[in-house]
């Protein structure tokens, strides 16, 4: 039951686009690994209503039929990806092939947004190089003048070079799929490496990072990506921290949903700024980011990791009261999680499952 005619699922297997095969049930026979990140198969069914009924159409006709549709990036996601979609008959199946063009619109919009972004924002820091260098060339017979300046230009120039850094990062978020070639990624080694990257800074200001919560959660995704966020809002809340306090790393799950929470004691956020805090260069105070280095980037580095991996970030805050960052990142199904690449491939019909032959 369900198979492939002859030399169809080598073809099949080098594709580098999503694929499902149906049967004439309109049952999933056959599906490529990365089908199920996408969302198009879930308990080894075809979630997308809209596909099944054009699968009968062209089991029914034989004709091949193309459209083009958003869906979620996962099941339980809100972010959407936009699907070039092809249904072609196969034997007496029906394959659906898919091509993402999300990352097509995305590279366009990294291009415009790079190009503004970097041509307003460097302009602070490259200005400020070129005024202090005239100042060191006029205070060459006083060493601690140079000295003084030397230092502001070295501050400078790490500010710099950690908004280049940032600004990669945050095209290269914009441009890449990570659920392409997603891997389940278990939750507690996010977190350990994370708090790993920030534990000097922390031990510095004597601020104590207290992991607490549920153990064992996995999601798939990119490993990296996933630690730059936590990272990013361990950071962002040790910047806006008093000394001697405590920054809290929580993770439950929520339903369908792993959290994985931050929580300080610092200044808080104004109620005024919350809807914008996710915006590429938003700063609500301009000061004190500049004083602790900030480059505006981080949270919005964490905003595109979550929605990159079909989940979303929130936040809680109140004046002198502390924030709090969640991080929901969807569960895979109980039978999504099958590490060998293989079985994926192979995915068997719900009815030798359940006996419904």
């Amino acid at each position: 039951m369900g198979d492939l005619p002859a030399g169809a699922e080598a073809v099949l297997a080098a594709l580098p686009s999503a694929w499902v095969v149906l049967d004439a049930k309109g049952r999933v026979v056959r599906s490529s690994p990365s089908a199920l990140p996408y969302g198009l198969v879930s308990r080894r069914k075809l979630r997308v209503e809209r596909l099944l009924i054009l699968a009968r159409q062209v089991r029914r006709d034989r004709e091949v039929r193309e459209l083009s549709l958003e869906v979620p990036r996962s099941h339980r996601g809100t972010e959407l990806v936009s699907l070039d979609v092809t249904l072609a008959p196969l034997g007496d199946q029906v394959l659906v092939l898919t091509e993402d063009r999300t990352a097509v619109r995305r590279l366009d919009a990294v291009r415009r947004d790079f190009v503004a972004n970097v041509s307003h924002e460097l302009k602070t820091p490259v200005g400020a190089l070129a005024l202090l260098a005239e100042a060191v060339l006029g205070s060459a017979d006083d060493p601690d003048s140079v000295r003084r300046f030397a230092g502001r230009m070295q501050l400078e120039a790490a500010r710099l070079t950690q908004m280049v850094q940032d600004l990669i990062a945050l095209s290269r978020l914009q441009s890449d799929d990570s659920l392409r070639s997603a891997q389940l990624v278990q939750v507690d080694d996010v977190v350990a490496d994370a708090v790993d990257a920030t534990h000097l800074e922390a031990e510095a200001r004597q601020i104590r990072l207290k992991v607490r919560g549920q153990h064992g959660l996995s999601v798939r995704g990119d490993e990296d990506q996933l630690v730059a966020a936590v990272r990013n809002l361990i950071s962002n809340a040790l910047n806006y921290s008093p000394d001697h306090t405590r920054v809290m790393i929580g993770v439950s799950r929520d339903g369908h949903f792993a959290e994985v929470s931050v929580a300080d004691q610092g200044i808080g956020i104004p109620e005024r700024d919350l809807e914008r805090i996710f915006e590429r260069f938003y700063r609500v105070d301009p000061a004190r980011s500049r004083a602790t280095g900030g480059t505006g980037l981080g949270l919005s580095i964490v905003k595109h990791v979550c929605s990159n991996h079909g989940g979303d970030v929130r936040v809680w805050s109140s004046e002198g009261s502390g924030s709090t960052f969640t991080l929901r990142l969807p569960l895979p199904d109980e039978d999504d999680d099958e590490p060998d690449h293989e079985d994926r491939l192979r995915q068997v019909t719900a009815d030798e499952d359940e006996g419904d032959a």
